[in-house]
């Protein structure tokens, strides 16, 4: 019984895990935290063809997302004149998931024509999803340098969730890896 427990404990824990990973943070060395109160955002730019209908509703649930983040450390959101300006990178890519048939769960003989059977191991497409990358450079905005950055990668969601958890916990784990806090 204990045993069950135990497992019960493990699979609900990895169940519940984000399947997001953080990578690529690096911290300026010459950085003042001291100095920096305040953040803003960059204008984000997109065109095309690719931009789904519903961008500006997923970056504004992003750029709140890294507002609470970044009022955790302290900095305060400035819409002109801040110390600090992030700029938000994205990039989403459709991937198509697929395994390989083989000859105990596919195993079917095919009719070439004139008594020729044939079977072969092929890939079969079982899914689709969209894997995303998202990348913060936070700048010092009187120096134009950057003081910080860090990327995170995971699976897209295909509904939009406006609650913003999907995001709060993603940035959450990135910011983990930021260094510094708002005097």
């Amino acid at each position: 019984m204990k045993k069950l427990i135990i497992l019960l404990f493990i699979t609900v824990l990895f169940t519940h895990c984000s399947s997001v990973r953080v990578f690529n943070t690096e911290a300026a060395t010459d950085a003042e935290p001291g100095k920096y109160k305040t953040f803003g955002f960059y204008e984000v730019k997109a065109s095309g063809d690719t931009i789904p209908r519903n961008f500006d509703e997923r970056l504004a649930i992003l750029k709140k997302a890294i507002q609470a983040e970044m009022e955790k450390k302290g900095y305060r959101f400035a819409g002109s004149g801040p110390d600090l300006l992030i700029n938000i990178g994205i990039v989403v890519k459709q991937e198509i998931q697929t395994r390989q048939t083989n000859w105990q769960n596919d195993g079917r003989f095919t009719y070439m024509g004139q008594r020729n059977y044939s079977w072969k191991s092929e890939e079969v497409e079982v899914g689709r999803y969209r894997d995303g990358t998202l990348t913060l450079h936070i700048i010092e905005a009187v120096r134009h340098k950057m003081i910080w950055k860090g990327s995170i990668e995971g699976v897209v969601p295909e509904k939009i969730d406006p609650t913003g958890k999907t995001a709060g916990q993603a940035l959450q784990k990135l910011f983990a890896e930021y260094p510094f806090t708002a005097n």
